[in-house]
Order: C-alpha cells, then sequence, then structure tokens
C-alpha cells in the first residue's frame, strides 16, 4: 500500500507541556504513555496500546475489579472507574484495592 505510514502503536506528537518518560498524557481523546522525558514543544513518542501500572484515585469506594473499564482523570493525572467527565483509556488487569495507588491498565488503543 503507498498511502501506509506506520502500525500506529506508537505516534509522535509536540508536548503541550513538559512530560515525563511513563506519566499518562490525554490530547483530545487520544491517551498514551510519554516513552521518554519531553520538554514542552519538544516531539515525544507516545505509547498507545499495552499494559502499564499507572497512578490511581486512591480513597473510599476506589476499588476497581478487573475487567473493569478504566478512566484517565485528566485533572489529577489518575486512573479511575468514575467514567463523568473522564475519558475511557482501557480495562483493569487485576483488582485494584481501595488503599491501592497504582492500577494495572491495558490501554485500549482506540479512540
Amino acid at each position: 500500500m503507498k498511502n501506509f505510514i506506520q502500525p500506529g502503536h506508537t505516534v509522535t506528537i509536540v508536548a503541550p507541556a513538559t512530560i515525563a518518560s511513563g506519566a499518562g498524557l490525554l490530547i483530545g481523546s487520544m491517551f498514551g504513555i510519554a516513552a521518554y522525558d519531553a520538554a514542552q514543544t519538544s516531539e515525544v513518542e507516545l505509547v498507545l496500546e499495552g499494559v502499564f501500572d499507572l497512578p490511581a484515585a486512591s480513597g473510599a469506594s476506589t476499588a476497581i475489579t478487573a475487567g473493569a473499564k478504566v478512566y484517565w482523570d485528566n485533572t489529577n493525572k489518575v486512573a479511575t472507574k468514575t467514567a463523568t467527565s473522564n475519558t475511557l483509556i482501557g480495562v483493569l488487569l487485576s483488582d485494584k484495592p481501595d488503599e491501592g495507588t497504582e492500577a494495572r491498565v491495558r490501554l485500549n488503543g482506540s479512540f
């Protein structure tokens, strides 16, 4: 195919802010993980598919069971089970208890 560009597992974007390697980044409805540190306005590879440990909402009523949909709270930069005002990013691979601070998420790679 002469119009094929790349598989799309990662994409190069311009960082809207300084971002650390491994941090979640939401641009519009595209969510991914920064492959390396990048300064604002510089290019960064954003990984759109795969399994990642992400910071998660903590406190009362934040438990999530394996297989549940996971959303990105872009204000607090955490994974959450709360759909309202958040963006679907994937599914949880293992239970996250209330006191947990990370969620193991398989990114859905779709927008």
